[in-house]
């Protein structure tokens, strides 16, 4: 069985008689497991933040099998994660307040760019989008960003940057207990404390399109 699936409407059938198609069961017993309870926010590496709704039974082949319910609110969507599976996919709690304090501080530093060829380098920032750790997606969000004062962004470059921002605000919001507006802002102030980049080094790194193995520099204030 996959280690997650996106949740479909039942079929409907007659009040209080499930259909052949409708196997999924309320459990009856408390939601506390893996250190997870129902209510809890979360965060699915793939996906960002979500919020376990429910904890279900599902028969599958005459067997009984738990799931958490997690509803990701924004994108209107639902997961269904197998309770044994939840470690092995990286679900995880929401970062403690020292970890979040580390993200927003490496938001202040200085963006580290790999001279290596574009493809290379999106490659290397989705994979730390999509590992679901904070530092990582900070560290993304620091590389990408541009003031208004910098040079544009390409598509592809403004797309990954959105994705970073969009997961590291809305982990903030949920820890904070904040809205996405307000996030956003807070992240927008700790980015403008940093150096910023100038277009000699945004030159440099378009004209880079060799292969060789990439050497991390930092970005001139």
């Amino acid at each position: 069985m996959p280690a997650d699936k996106l949740v479909q409407r039942p079929q409907m059938g007659k009040p209080g008689i499930p259909t052949k198609t409708d196997t999924t069961l309320r459990s009856s017993k408390p939601a506390g497991r893996n250190g997870f309870k129902a209510l809890d926010f979360v965060v699915y590496p793939a996906h960002g933040v979500g919020q376990i709704v429910a904890v279900e039974e599902e028969v599958v082949a005459g067997f009984k099998l738990e799931l958490f319910v997690i509803s990701f609110a924004k994108d209107k969507m639902k997961l269904k994660v197998p309770l044994p599976k939840a470690a092995s996919v990286g679900l995880r709690k929401l970062s403690e307040p020292d970890v979040l304090k580390r993200g927003l501080d490496t938001l202040t530093g200085r963006a580290r760019v790999k001279r290596t060829m574009w493809s290379r380098r999106a490659q290397e920032y989705e994979a730390k989008i999509n590992s679901g750790d904070l530092i990582a997606i900070a560290e993304v969000v620091r590389d990408l960003y541009r003031s208004e004062a910098q040079p544009e962004q390409s598509y592809s470059e403004r797309q990954l940057y959105e994705a970073a921002l969009d997961r590291m605000a809305r982990e903030i919001a949920a820890v904070e207990k904040i809205t996405d507006g307000e996030s956003l802002k807070l992240i927008e102030a700790q980015l403008q404390k940093g150096p910023r980049r100038t277009a000699k080094v945004e030159a440099d790194e378009d004209a880079e399109e060799d292969d060789s193995d990439p050497e991390t520099v930092e970005a001139a204030a």
